[in-house]
């Protein structure tokens, strides 16, 4: 599996990607070729991709040197937090101070105080969802914002649903942010206590005679051990153990109160116990499913869909190895054979923000702008509001015919932007039809078009069928540069991670 890359100028196999996995070497470290387009495939993958400089710079490293700069990333534990969050709270003690006391509130002022909040959240979230496009663009540090994406699919809760407020939906992205290649364990017991989590999924209205099965439920069922790997006797044991978390809005966090816990002995998957939320977390790790529920998802997310059975089994015995430590996991998928396979490359379907971000990284944009949100919504991925507790579908569920057309508008309105006079590649694109159709399809694709794609960009900047002003000349050439690269990036291998 050390032979150079093959083009992949077509989605047909992108799927169930062709060739025969060789399991023996598959997680071995990749010796083979290494050149800007391995290095722009590692970009896309542990990030949203990479500008044509960022590309160069990557694929002068050296494979291992390579992953070792996207895996070593430093603390964000002093990040500025975004701007202006808004907490509800602000306006109810506007009103307050105003003379509005509880209990004498009217309808009208009742409705009026929950407009303003409302429209107070939405604002808030919006600024939120640019703050970290924007980081996604421009951080120092694209795995971790990778991997951010990544839990944002898979501990999936929603802003401002069930009292969500924006100031905790930040808190839980940094909690995404601050555990990126942390423990998995770890992350899984703060998610469980985390506010957002506990509101969404009704921990927080959890109690010792009416235990909540909600988030006992996902929790096995979509966050660790899949369907088929607990009984409902299993979910009603663990509800019970997670009563007694308290949630404290004021305060921002969850407090563990033993008066509100059911203290009752309780049998959960084989064991016996007075177990609390904590020990459901332990024990549910220790289970070998949850191995191989976190190797298939990974798997899926970095490498390609629908993974081989001894190949998933090979990565859950790396994780158990590792104890769920996610940092010598990753290192090790990035950089081995099966990660840089032909059956790897370009056979994952971009999400609409590795779309989005990616394009904007393509033309060396510093910042996102009003755009990329709605090309997000038009696409189908809006940050923070997941389709359901599922999270979003992805793969071949990303491209329909109508988020294709989305996709295309979308390019078609940043070539078309004022954007495009800063990007320096674009005004070094050659005068010549043929050479110019190359560099663009080097440049963009890294070479993944087929002859037929690239003789459609030759005829377009030759000017074939329409007028002679058409050719791409001295007078037109902003213009024409802008179509033809408009007509690259429409290309199948675009779509494409």
């Amino acid at each position: 599996m050390t032979t150079a890359l093959t083009p992949r100028t077509d989605v047909a196999g992108m799927y169930r990607p062709s060739g025969q996995l060789d399991i023996s070497t598959a997680l071995a470290a990749y010796s083979g070729p290494w050149d800007e387009r391995m290095a722009a495939h590692l970009l896309r993958r542990a990030g949203f991709g990479s500008t044509p400089d960022e590309a160069k710079r990557y694929g002068s490293m050296g494979v291992h040197a390579a992953v070792d700069a996207l895996i070593n990333f430093p603390s964000t534990a002093g990040l500025p937090a975004p701007d202006n969050l808004y907490d509800p709270r602000a306006t109810l003690m506007q009103y307050f101070q105003s003379g509005v006391r509880p209990g004498m509130v009217d309808d009208t002022t009742k409705r009026k105080i929950g407009q303003e909040v409302r429209q107070n959240e939405r604002q808030s979230v919006i600024a939120l969802q640019r703050w970290w496009l924007n980081r996604m663009l421009a951080t120092p540090a694209p795995l971790q914002e990778k991997m951010a994406l990544y839990f944002h699919g898979h501990f999936t809760s929603a802003a401002i649903q069930k009292g969500v407020t924006p100031v905790m939906t930040y808190n839980q992205n940094q909690l995404f942010r601050d555990n990126a290649l942390g423990n998995l364990r770890e992350l899984t017991w703060q998610v469980s206590i985390d506010p957002a989590m506990m509101i969404y999924l009704d921990n927080a209205r959890s109690d010792p005679q009416h235990p909540n099965e909600n988030y006992a439920r996902e929790l096995m069922e979509l966050f660790t051990l899949g369907v088929g790997n607990y009984s409902e006797q299993d979910v009603r044991e663990s509800a019970r153990a997670w009563t007694g978390y308290v949630l404290r809005p004021r305060v921002g966090d969850v407090q563990f109160v033993a008066s509100r816990h059911d203290d009752g002995s309780k049998t959960f998957l084989g064991q016996t116990g007075n177990f609390t939320g904590r020990d459901i977390v332990d024990i549910i790790y220790k289970q070998p499913a949850a191995a191989m529920f976190f190797a298939n998802s990974l798997l899926n997310f970095f490498v390609y869909n629908g993974p081989e059975p001894e190949l998933v089994e090979a990565v859950a015995k790396l994780i158990r190895k590792n104890d769920y430590n996610l940092k010598p996991v990753m290192s090790t998928l990035l950089r081995s054979n099966v990660f840089f396979s032909n059956r790897t490359y370009r056979a994952l379907v971009k999400s609409p923000v590795e779309f989005v971000i990616g394009t904007y990284k393509q033309f060396d944009a510093k910042q996102v702008d009003d755009r990329a949100q709605r090309a997000l919504f038009a696409m189908g991925q809006v940050l923070f509001y997941p389709p359901n507790v599922a999270g979003w579908p992805g793969g071949a569920n990303w491209l329909t015919s109508q988020t294709v057309i989305a996709r295309e508008n979308f390019l078609a309105s940043m070539v078309n932007s004022p954007m495009m006079d800063d990007v320096g590649w674009m005004q070094q694109v050659p005068m010549k039809a043929s050479q110019a159709a190359h560099d663009l399809v080097q440049t963009v694709l890294h070479g993944d078009a087929s002859p037929q794609g690239i003789a459609q960009v030759t005829d377009y900047l030759n000017g074939v069928n329409t007028s002679a002003l058409g050719m791409l000349s001295g007078e037109n050439y902003p213009e024409r540069v802008r179509g033809a690269a408009y007509l690259t990036m429409a290309m199948p291998a675009y779509q494409l991670n």
